[in-house]
């Protein structure tokens, strides 16, 4: 097996892990995805990876689910650095003035990773956000949006923003999505950080 192809199947397996570590609340094994140093920017969080932790665990105690599906994961390896993309799909089930909702949102988790001490670990993870929706549980249940608050946010995770800003989260309207400067921003900076591994 080759030292690419180990490398592939690793960082593969470090993205399968933090998906199944932050959906079933194992917050060491969340921790040992990333490095000390980690960052993390998704619609309603952006800082260290371990505040990150910290606010998904007072989250999870007040009752909130999420899940993350995976697709596959293909890593640009430079050396010790690598840029790892993986399809994937959030799903969030809460409330949206009274009525319980879906709201799915579709895209790529885009990573930072690098190799240390021989383990791979994420140094830096942004999200990129290309479609979403929202739906009642219910069938026969209705929900009504505000098409004001609605339109704050970009198409990508529109749907998304909205039932977090509702449930009290402050969201960043200017995230990566399916194509736009914010897009072209992320690629550009992880293009020169890869080219820059030593």
């Amino acid at each position: 097996m080759s030292p690419d192809f180990q490398d592939q199947l690793a960082i593969a397996a470090l993205a399968q892990s933090w998906a199944l570590a932050r959906d079933s609340g194992d917050w060491e094994k969340l921790r040992a995805t990333a490095h000390p140093d980690a960052t993390m920017t998704t619609t309603w969080f952006d800082g260290g990876f371990d505040d990150f932790i910290e606010s998904c665990q007072a989250a999870w105690s007040k009752g909130s689910r999420s899940q993350h599906f995976l697709g596959g994961t293909v890593a640009e390896i430079n050396g010790a650095r690598a840029i790892a993309q993986t399809r994937m799909a959030i799903m969030v089930r809460s409330q949206l003035d009274g009525v319980e909702v879906d709201a799915a949102c579709y895209g790529r988790f885009f990573d930072r990773v690098e190799k240390r001490e021989g383990n791979w670990r994420i140094a830096k993870r942004s999200v990129i956000y290309e479609k979403d929706r929202i739906d009642p549980v219910d069938p026969g249940k209705v929900i009504s949006l505000d098409l004001a608050l609605l339109r704050r946010f970009p198409e990508g995770y529109r749907y998304l923003a909205y039932l977090q800003t509702k449930n009290g989260a402050q969201v960043d309207p200017n995230l990566p999505t399916a194509r736009g400067e914010a897009l072209e921003r992320l690629l550009r900076e992880a293009k020169a950080w890869l080219a820059a591994a030593l």
